[in-house]
Formats: structure tokens, sequence, C-alpha cells
């Protein structure tokens, strides 16, 4: 909703200010001018990034429209969850946990979690360690540095979708004065017309750059942020997922373990200590 507000703030105040001033309207649609300067732009996205990169940026704008793919009320559900899986390994062990491990979508204890349950990416991420436990992995040390290694491949993967788009916005701005020297080039060509009509071309010729520089700085600069913000927000998924788990392993009973991963949330996302108790006495017997 804010990107969509901020869009119309940012043409509004723009071509508001243009009118006020007495600006004609009609000479700011140059329609060749924006498909020179927009199709250049996504020629030279595609050009300079792989297939992968360029579809993770083409779904990242999507992302900057929705805002963040997790609330408060999904983290609150994660870390219940976690909370759920270390008792059961406490109380029962690890090997407990294998039925639920192998066959993830049809477990009774991640059914009480739909959310969680229907996220393949963290739900793919959780079982994987989990499984690794179950087979023997009990140094909290390596299996944090392998936790690091994978999350910091989540993150280069995100940052570059978004330099993708940061890239395509500083583009623009040069694609702006090619469409302008190719108006002026226009406009040499008809330089024996009255100063009326050269006038006209001249202005058709410049709203190249400013289309440019707006697309750039008003609209694509932007975006290319908040989906980089989005990406940053949305990784802290993860990492309470990694938090819950070394601790479990490190021997901490489970509302310790839950603990160390509610505390790595930003407070807006946190939920409190009485809402996780709360949510965790709720919980079904496995």
């Amino acid at each position: 909703m804010f990107v969509i507000i901020g869009i119309v703030v940012v043409i509004g105040a723009v071509i508001g200010s243009y009118i006020a001033m007495g600006g004609k309207l009609g000479v700011l649609f140059q329609p060749f001018e924006l498909t020179t300067i927009g199709g250049a732009a996504v020629g030279a996205y595609l050009l300079g990034n792989s297939t992968k990169v360029a579809k993770a940026g083409m779904a990242g704008l999507g992302m900057a429209f929705k805002g963040e793919k997790y609330k408060k009320a999904d983290y609150l559900e994660l870390i219940t969850m976690l909370y759920s899986v270390f008792k059961l390994a406490k109380t029962k062990g690890m090997l407990a946990l294998e039925a639920h491990i192998e066959n993830p979508h049809e477990s009774t204890l991640f059914a009480q979690f739909p959310k969680f349950q229907h996220d393949h990416h963290a739900l793919e991420f959780l079982c994987d360690y989990l499984r690794m436990m179950t087979m023997g992995t009990e140094s909290p040390h390596e299996m944090e540095n392998l936790l690091d290694q994978e999350l910091e491949t989540h993150h280069q993967e995100g940052h570059a979708a978004a330099a993708a788009l940061t890239s395509m916005a500083e583009a623009c701005p040069a694609l702006g004065i090619v469409a302008a020297v190719l108006g002026i080039i226009k406009t040499m060509g008809s330089i024996n017309e009255p100063p009326a009509v050269l006038g006209g071309l001249i202005g058709a010729a410049l709203v190249g750059t400013f289309l440019g520089i707006l697309l750039c700085y008003g609209i694509f600069g932007p975006l290319a942020n908040r989906v980089k913000e989005i990406h940053e927000t949305d990784a802290k998924y993860f990492q309470v997922i990694k938090a819950g788990l070394i601790a479990h392993m490190q021997g901490y009973a489970p509302a310790v373990s839950v603990e160390f991963a509610r505390k790595v949330l930003q407070s807006d996302a946190r939920p409190t200590f009485q809402e996780l108790e709360e949510a965790t006495g709720k919980l079904l017997p496995v």
C-alpha cells in the first residue's frame, strides 16, 4: 500500500508542480521517448543478468508491492513450532522426530502450524538440519558455521536481485539522454521549420532526460531499495530457526531455546514472553 502511495505522491508532486507553473501537460506525453528508455532499460537488465537473477528481480518487484512475507503472527507460530519440536526431542529423543522430518507435509506435529508447513523453503531448511542432528551431528559450533554459510548464500541471492534492479534504475538517466539526443537529431532534420515548431520538437526531446531521471530516482531506485529491505527483513525468519537450533544443541531446555530464537527478532515483529507462553500452553500432544 505504501509503495503505491509513494508512487502517486512522486508523480503527483512532479506533474502537479509543472501544471501549477503553467506547463502544458500534453508536451510531457511522449510515448516513444518512454519506449526508448523503458525498452533499453529492460534490454540492458536482461543483458546484464543471468536468467535466475533476472527472474528473481522481477519477483522482487512483486514483493515490493506486497510487503514483507512474514508478520508478527507468523513469527509467533514459528517459535511455538520450534518449542514443540524441541520438547518432543527432549522428552522422547531425536529419533522421535524422524517420522515428522521424512514426511513433513503429513506430520501431525507440523500440521498444527499451517503457515510454516506450507512454506517450502523454511520447512526444508529446518528438516535438513534436524535430520543431520538425528544422524549424529553433535557439535553446535560446526552446525552454526554451516547454518551461517547457507544463510549467507540466501543473502547473496536476495542481494543479487536487488542489485540488478538498482543497476537498471541507475541506467535510466543515461538512457534518458540517449532518448533526448535522438530527439535533437530529429529536430535538426527539421531545422527549416518555424521557431514554434522547433520549440515543440526540442521540448519533446528534453522530455527524455526528464523521464530518465524521474524513473531512476523517483520510481525504480526506491523500488530496488524496498526489495533489498524486504529480503533482509524476511531473512530473520531463518535466523530465528538458526538461533533456536543452536540453543537446543547446546542443551538448553525448550523454553530457554525458544527465548534465544525470540530475541533475534526486531521489536515490531517480536512476540512478547507472555504471548509465547500462552501459545505454547495451547499446544496439542504429538
